[in-house]
Parts: structure tokens; C-alpha cells; sequence
């Protein structure tokens, strides 16, 4: 198998852990509306080229794929971003990658209430593990704060990070069947970008425009071109060449880049406890995946896969 393989895919989660990093220093300076809106207005000018490179061009939706991308832009882009940026305003990128890493929990737990899908003893213990992980990690360690009602802002904005991925990947799965990866990424971009005007125009996109750093430029060009249109386009082309499960494997690199890019580049400190919880997370998502029965990322027969089941 090529050797390039293993080293682009790591490359791809350290690209994706970087993310959590450039999202909290532009949640400092910039409206989370105006924010996304601009990093996936880049994105979608970045996959409409790579996917011209790559495939020759865009697959045309027929008439019954228009609702199922509206909902992919819906959920993938406009409100995970808005969360994503609203979250990291509030929480230190370190822990915030934690938090996301809970994903794959809940698509596997939303599956076996909305599919039956089945899942043996080991499955069912790294569900458990994964949960007690997810109650350190949104706790920032102290659990019992919780029956207190020690939830706030970012925690809340988090978890919509966690329920809108979700549910992105839920919805692509019925439509991976008949388009292409990078077909329903570049077209969920384009209508995430397009949902994401109206409130940046109202958050003062213009006015922002005047304002902005050639740090905030670099931070939403890394956004955009290296975690979105490069990312997935690595990210597939591994799939293409090592099979979706083992290349989903890496996804769990992810929190660890995170954590120690926000070490070195933000001076973040993790808690011990926090730390602690999203090792249990990430060892019960490898149990759960470990079952074969509900693999990180499905192969399909035509080759198309569903979208990476954790937050970038």
C-alpha cells in the first residue's frame, strides 16, 4: 500500500486539529456568523478548483438530491459553524476538541434508536466508557457541577457542534449513495455559505471586512483551504487507496493534535480529569468500532463514503 498514504492522513488530522486553534484566535476578533460565513465562502472557491482538478468537474444532482445537500449546508455548515465559533469564544481549543471528540458517541447511540442497528457486549461497553469520558470532559472536570446547572454558553454551543455533525452525518448517508464525497462536501459548502449571508450581513460583515488582521486573513484561509478543502480531499483520497474503516482509524488523532497545538501555540493547560475523560472517549469509540458492526466510516459499493464523524 502506498507509504504517501500514511503520511498524508496524519497530515489531514493534524490539518483538522489545527482548526480548533485558528477558530479560537478568530473567535476573539470576529462575529461567529461573519466568521464562518468567510471561511466557507474560501472553502467553496477551494473545492469547486480541487474537485475541477480531480474529477473534471461537479456530479449534477438530480431533483430529489436538492433537499438532502440543503440539510448537509444546513447542519455541516451553517449551524455547526456558527456553534464551532461561538464555543471556541468561550472555551480553550484543547478542551473544545475534547468536546467535538464525543461525536462519534452520538451517532452511534442516535443510530441504534433511529436504525435498530445492533451492537454486541464490547460495543456496549465503549458506549459507557465514551459516556463517562463525555461527563469529565463537559464538566471540565468536576462532574457533579453539572447537577448544579453549570452549563454555560460555550458548553451549550459545543454541544450543538456535536448534534449538527451528527446529524450531517445521518443525512449523508442515504445521499453518498449516488454522489460522490467531494460532490456533497463542495455543493453543503456552497449552500452553508449562502445560509451563512443573511446573519453575517446582520452581525456587520461589511464593517469586519475593514477591520480584519492579516492574522484573521491567514486564519480564515487556513480554515477554508487547509482544514476544509484540503483536509477532505486528503481525507478521501485515503479512503479511496486504504478502505474508509482503517483510514476513519485517524479521525482519533484529531483531540491529540488539538491539545498539543493549543499547549504550544496558546499556552492552554488541560485538566488532568480532562484529560483523562477524553482518553476514555476515545478508547470507548475504538471499542465501539472495534465490533465491526458500526465502523467509523462505511465503504460503500460504489466507492462513496459518508462524511468523517467528528467536528472540523
Amino acid at each position: 500500500m502506498p507509504i504517501y498514504t500514511y503520511i498524508t492522513l496524519p497530515l489531514t488530522m493534524l490539518l483538522w486539529g489545527g482548526t480548533f486553534i485558528s477558530g479560537r484566535m478568530l473567535a476573539e476578533t470576529v462575529a461567529p456568523a461573519s466568521a464562518a460565513f468567510l471561511r466557507f465562502t474560501i472553502a467553496s472557491f477551494a473545492l469547486l478548483l480541487i474537485t475541477r482538478l480531480m474529477t473534471g468537474g461537479l456530479q449534477r444532482p438530480r431533483s430529489e438530491h436538492w433537499l438532502p445537500l440543503i440539510l448537509l449546508g444546513a447542519t455541516g455548515v451553517f449551524s455547526y459553524n456558527i456553534c464551532f465559533f461561538i464555543g471556541l469564544k468561550h472555551i480553550s481549543a484543547g478542551r473544545a476538541a475534547l468536546f467535538v471528540a464525543c461525536t462519534p458517541l452520538v451517532i452511534t447511540l442516535l443510530s441504534l434508536l433511529l436504525h435498530r442497528e445492533r451492537l454486541p457486549l464490547l460495543g456496549f461497553s465503549g458506549i459507557l466508557l465514551s459516556l463517562i469520558g463525555a461527563v469529565f470532559v463537559i464538566s471540565n472536570g468536576h462532574p457533579g457541577a453539572l447537577l448544579h446547572g453549570s452549563f454555560g454558553i460555550g458548553e451549550m454551543a459545543l454541544l450543538g457542534c456535536v448534534l449538527s455533525w451528527a446529524a450531517y452525518t445521518l443525512i449523508g448517508r442515504s445521499i453518498l449513495t449516488t454522489l460522490t464525497p467531494l460532490t456533497a462536501v463542495c455543493y453543503s459548502s456552497l449552500i452553508g455559505a449562502i445560509l451563512l449571508l443573511v446573519p453575517a450581513l446582520h452581525a456587520g460583515l461589511i464593517g469586519t471586512l475593514a477591520t480584519l488582521t492579516l492574522m484573521d486573513w491567514f486564519n480564515l484561509a487556513y480554515l477554508g483551504i487547509g482544514g476544509t478543502a484540503l483536509g477532505f480531499s486528503m481525507y478521501y483520497q485515503g479512503i479511496q487507496k486504504i478502505g474508509a474503516t482503517r483510514a476513519g482509524v485517524f479521525i482519533n488523532l484529531v483531540p491529540l493534535f488539538a491539545l498539543l497545538l493549543s499547549w504550544l501555540l496558546l499556552n492552554e493547560i488541560i485538566r488532568y480529569s480532562v484529560l483523562g475523560g477524553g482518553l476514555l472517549i476515545l478508547t470507548g469509540v475504538s471499542l465501539t468500532n472495534a465490533t465491526g458492526n458500526r465502523p467509523v466510516i462505511q465503504r460503500r459499493p460504489n466507492g462513496s463514503a459518508r462524511p468523517p464523524e467528528a467536528g472540523q
